[in-house]
């Protein structure tokens, strides 16, 4: 199945949206707090954050994640905390207030705490007793649905992340020694005078901005003013641009013809095989993350790429097989299809890896913004092509002669 189409779960009570979370997520939660949006009575988005430290305030945080559940249109919402009640109650609390506050009506405030779950809200000890209700995931019919449908709901967030994680050992070993290939064969393509030389991107100040937040949603909703690629949302940003500098630090250059006549090669040879069911071998991998580099390269490999679970395969893999300092791009195309697909958890640790090495690095810092803000993935239709929307273009046929 497509991972941009979303299987349908149907929830009817509080242990139905227990069971329902990890699948919403594509992992079990802890510590955290968890948001579900509805509209009319379709899930359109779910938002999870960690919970505050014990004593600070939970306020700002209710505050920001109500604002991003307001972004989706959502008329109404539950709220699930996960955790022990001291933690828990104060801050489900405010994200109920928050969500008031935005004009969402608040369905349930739920607490899930070593395998039972209670209601805020409901003070029926027929329905919700005060010891709480037990519940097991393996024997929900929603976890039963959601596993036949072909969702995962891995361990926890860390599991999650490791999907994205570097590989080491005999792999490690074998990519470094391909990539020293291809910069020297990126060297002689342009004479010795590339930018960068497959260098690692330019990097900047720190990102900061709001507290993170978890969030996926299906696909198919909204629509956004068009940007072109490596810049900001359309009216202008303040996030740096991405640049390509010379070797010797002299400033700004346009990638040579023949790098982005290979790039271009290379990326649409990406796809082939992905697409094929083959998966590229180290050198390819090496070559095209070497390319990468070229800000007109990763662009081109930017607007050939949606949600499709093939275009997720691909940069999962040549992120996991590049080398650290060539993660930049791959990682960040890694984001925007699991983006687009609805997967924004696996967005946002795609961009944590790539923000760690790269913080400056202007893709990963729109991007991160976009989700911490709750930007919706169908926002993002024709971006950043110019075509409507079209990701993947048709060739231009020759003319008879």
């Amino acid at each position: 199945m497509n991972s941009t189409e979303q299987p349908r779960l149907s929830v009817r009570s509080p242990a139905d949206m227990v069971a329902a979370v990890p699948y919403l997520l594509g992992f079990h939660p802890a510590d955290s707090v968890v948001v579900v949006a509805v509209r009319g009575r379709r899930v359109v988005f779910a938002a999870r954050g960690d919970l505050p430290a014990p004593g600070a305030d939970p306020g700002p945080a209710a505050r920001h994640l109500a604002q991003v559940v307001a972004r989706q249109d959502a008329d109404a919402a539950t709220v699930v905390g996960y955790g022990p009640a001291a933690r828990v109650t104060g801050v489900v609390d405010a994200i109920g207030d928050a969500l008031t506050a935005a004009g969402l009506v608040v369905l349930d405030a739920l607490r899930v705490t070593e395998g039972r779950w209670w209601s805020y809200l409901c003070a029926e000890p027929s329905c919700c007793p005060p010891e709480g209700t037990p519940y097991d995931p393996a024997a929900s019919q929603v976890s039963a649905a959601a596993v036949f449908a072909g969702q995962v709901a891995l361990p926890d967030r860390a599991a999650l992340a490791a999907q994205v994680s570097p590989l080491d050992g005999p792999v490690r070993l074998a990519m470094r020694r391909a990539t020293g290939r291809a910069r020297l064969r990126l060297a002689a393509l342009t004479g010795g005078t590339s930018s960068q030389s497959g260098r690692s991107p330019v990097a900047g100040r720190p990102h900061e901005g709001p507290e993170p937040v978890d969030g996926t949603a299906p696909v198919g909703t909204g629509s956004a003013d068009r940007s072109g690629p490596g810049g900001g949302p359309a009216g202008g940003s303040s996030v740096p641009v991405d640049g390509e500098v010379r070797a010797d630090g002299a400033g700004p250059v346009d990638s040579p013809r023949a790098v982005r006549s290979a790039g271009t090669a290379a990326v649409r040879a990406a796809f082939r095989r992905q697409r094929r069911g083959e998966r590229l071998d180290d050198d390819e991998v090496a070559w095209l993350t070497v390319l990468l580099t070229h800000i007109p390269v990763r662009d081109h490999a930017w607007s050939r790429t949606d949600g499709r679970d093939a275009d997720i395969s691909l940069w999962t893999d040549v992120t996991r097989r590049a080398e650290p300092d060539l993660i930049a791009a791959p990682g960040c195309l890694l984001a925007f299809s699991a983006w687009r697909s609805g997967h924004g958890a696996l967005a946002a640790v795609a961009l944590e890896r790539v923000l760690a090495a790269h913080p400056g690095y202007s893709l990963a810092v729109l991007l991160d913004e976009a989700l911490r803000r709750g930007v919706g993935p169908s926002q993002l239709d024709g971006w950043p092509g110019s075509d409507g929307g079209s990701v993947l273009r048709r060739r231009r046929r020759r003319p008879r002669r």
